[in-house]
């Protein structure tokens, strides 16, 4: 028997929704064992939900100091270049090919938990190598240059490891989270991320730039930190029932997925998966054109300074807190695909909204505000139902297989985009940036006619979604 979280002032701000649980006995997620057939019990989904949101929280302090701005950071002092930032943003996009691998590795295991535990672990612990090897830089052991490669080949092995875990904890999360609540939970679960993100990394960022003996060893302690941080995360999973991916049961609606070498392929035959792939591929594709040069446009073109760039980013994370939990209630309403359509169009359309740009003051301290609060408002609604969306359409059974192809596709895709648009922004004949963002417009449209055609589960059809919005 799994124990419970303790009782704290953290957990106990869960929305009551979680109780929930004690009053529908549908809500209980069926798992199999080999001698009979055997359902969760409520409690142990509760304090699993818990544990869940208190893994997630200090996960995020830990990937805030091993990603974003304080690495980029961090490695500018050491004196990197253009080329090794720019494998920052691709390394995690490559390794996204290895989650298949993962995938059939860890469905031959009978533990998820364990599983995870040993695969984060490990790529969590790797990173303690920098904390004396920063220090050797301090004392002029050891050059500057060195320690940037050392560090890359850290970022290689840890995304490597860690692609090989990301499907199959996303499975073990998509047993755990009961259907009928996973835009509320996760809305929920998103919005305490975003919040531990928003307030940790200007904090962890004022550490490094404060601290006495320099940026460099400022970045060493935060990342001691964030190790020990990201080990608690593990810890909290201990409180998280665990699952035998070999006994998952399908559900009556589902098919029976083969099993062995033919399970691997099984999505193939699969035409609402596969849909759903080509529509995540397209839409990766489409946003990664344009994604990456909102910022060069307005720090390069239109010259506007970096603080207050900060400033809208900020803007923009903070309307993506606050709109979380409405976009989770709303899914759990309409559904995930309906919402992602209509919210589609308006993130489709919002490129267009650059175009019209200046350095005016209406401009800085109105329009781009404005931008950066309903695309992060508008994205907070894609990111959570994508997931959800995917926990739909993917059957139970090697459902970790799914969500690897799920995630190497976009990933390959996302790279091409990438690729693409920095290739289209050097000609001068497209417009520019300002064309480039046109065109991702276009594309982003294009994508979302695929999701038409998915199908999910208890979603409304979507002539009568305007029904939800209104009052009865």
């Amino acid at each position: 028997m799994h124990q419970h979280v303790e009782d704290n002032s953290f957990v106990e701000t869960i929305p009551l929704y979680l109780q929930e649980i004690q009053a529908d006995q549908t809500l209980v997620e069926t798992i199999i064992v080999p001698t009979q057939p055997q359902k969760l019990p409520k409690a142990e989904i509760r304090s699993s939900l818990k544990a869940l949101t208190l893994e997630g929280v200090f996960a995020t302090v830990f990937y805030s100091v091993i990603g974003g701005a304080l690495l980029s950071k961090f490695l500018l002092d050491l004196g990197a270049g253009p080329v090794e930032i720019g494998m920052l943003a691709s390394i995690p996009q490559l390794t996204n090919l290895l989650q298949p691998v993962g995938a059939y590795i860890a469905d031959r295991m009978k533990s998820r938990h364990w599983y995870s535990f040993w695969i984060f672990g490990l790529s969590r612990l790797l990173w303690l190598i920098l904390v004396p090897a920063i220090w050797l830089v301090g004392s002029s052991y050891m050059p500057n240059q060195r320690l940037v490669q050392l560090t890359l080949a850290i970022i290689w092995v840890a995304n490597i490891l860690e692609a090989l875990g990301r499907a199959s904890f996303f499975s073990w999360i998509a047993v755990l989270v009961p259907q009928r609540l996973r835009g509320r939970y996760f809305g929920f679960r998103n919005s305490a991320l975003s919040l531990t993100n928003l307030i940790g990394v200007p904090l962890l960022a004022l550490v490094v730039s404060r601290w006495p003996s320099g940026r460099l060893q400022g970045y060493s302690a935060i990342l001691l930190v964030g190790i020990v941080l990201g080990l608690i995360s593990l810890i909290c999973q201990n409180f998280m029932s665990d699952v035998n991916p070999q006994n998952v049961q399908h559900t009556e609606a589902e098919t029976p997925e083969p099993l062995g070498w033919a399970a691997d392929f099984s999505f193939l035959k699969n035409a609402n998966f596969l849909k759903f792939l080509l529509y995540s591929g397209l839409w990766s594709f489409a946003v990664n054109v344009s994604a990456p040069f909102f910022n060069v446009y307005l720090l390069d073109d239109l010259n506007i300074d970096v603080s207050v760039v900060t400033i809208y980013g900020s803007l923009g994370a903070g309307a993506n807190l606050l709109m979380l939990i409405f976009w989770g209630r709303l899914a759990d309403r309409v559904g995930n695909r309906p919402l992602m359509i209509g919210v589609g169009v308006l993130v489709s359309l919002t490129p267009l909204l650059w175009l019209e740009a200046g350095t005016q003051p209406i401009f800085l301290w109105f329009w781009f505000p404005l931008l950066h609060i309903l695309g992060s408002g508008t994205w907070a609604a894609i990111d959570l139902c994508s997931g959800n969306l995917l926990m739909s359409v993917a059957p139970l059974r090697n459902q970790s297989i799914y969500f690897a192809i799920a995630a190497a596709i976009p990933g390959v895709a996302g790279a091409m985009g990438i690729t693409v648009g920095s290739f289209l922004a050097t000609l001068g004949h497209i417009g520019g940036l300002p064309g480039l963002f046109a065109l991702s417009a276009v594309l982003r449209l294009a994508a979302l006619l695929p999701l038409v055609f998915v199908h999910e589960q208890r979603s409304v059809p979507l002539g009568k979604v305007w029904r939800f919005l209104l009052p009865v």
